[in-house]
């Protein structure tokens, strides 16, 4: 982006970061959604980030907050230099996980405190814990949300994201709201 020029490593990482917003979800594009109504990345992050945050707020209050939202801040920061890898790719789970790995790092290495940041990509990636499992959750949820906001919009068919967020969720409130967004 400016090339010939030196950079901190903090202006370097926004920068970089800021392509996210630019990385339209794949899934919607290939259903036919067009990218000037699609939603990027940053979107999703978005709209992540707030509905976990009234998710604890509301039902899981036990869960570390501050986790949670850090967490969905850096579970897709990978995708910076490996684009949105969707199923339809067939990229084997194993070489996704290491491609993002290695793309986050290019991101968050060059940050005072990017092992942390790793760290807790890792924890998500992981899902061991239970602010990873709920944030893997929160993360279908979220899918599932913009799959009915496109589909009021018109674009059909969404069943597959809806599946897929089924199969993903196991909250029992967490079900109890998909169940409400498949019925509108």
């Amino acid at each position: 982006m400016f090339t010939g020029r030196s950079l901190s490593p903090l202006v370097a990482a926004y920068f970089e970061l800021d392509q996210l917003k630019q990385l339209y979800r794949q899934g919607w594009l290939r259903r036919g959604v067009p990218p000037e109504r699609c939603e990027s990345v940053a979107d999703h992050i978005f709209g992540m980030v707030m509905l976990a945050w009234w998710l604890i707020d509301v039902q899981f209050p036990e869960l570390n907050r501050d986790k949670v939202i850090r967490m969905v801040l850096v579970h897709e920061l990978g995708e910076i230099y490996t684009g949105d890898l969707v199923p339809g790719d067939l990229v084997p789970a194993g070489e996704k996980r290491r491609l993002e790995r290695e793309g986050f790092w290019q991101v968050a290495g060059k940050l005072p405190r990017g092992a942390e940041y790793l760290a807790l990509w890792e924890e998500y990636e992981a899902g061991e814990t239970r602010e990873a499992r709920f944030v893997k959750q929160v993360d279908r949820l979220e899918m599932a949300f913009q799959a009915r906001v496109y589909q009021q919009q018109g674009f059909q068919p969404m069943e597959e994201f809806f599946a897929s967020a089924e199969a993903g969720i196991h909250e029992s409130f967490l079900r109890e709201l998909l169940t409400e967004i498949r019925g509108l």
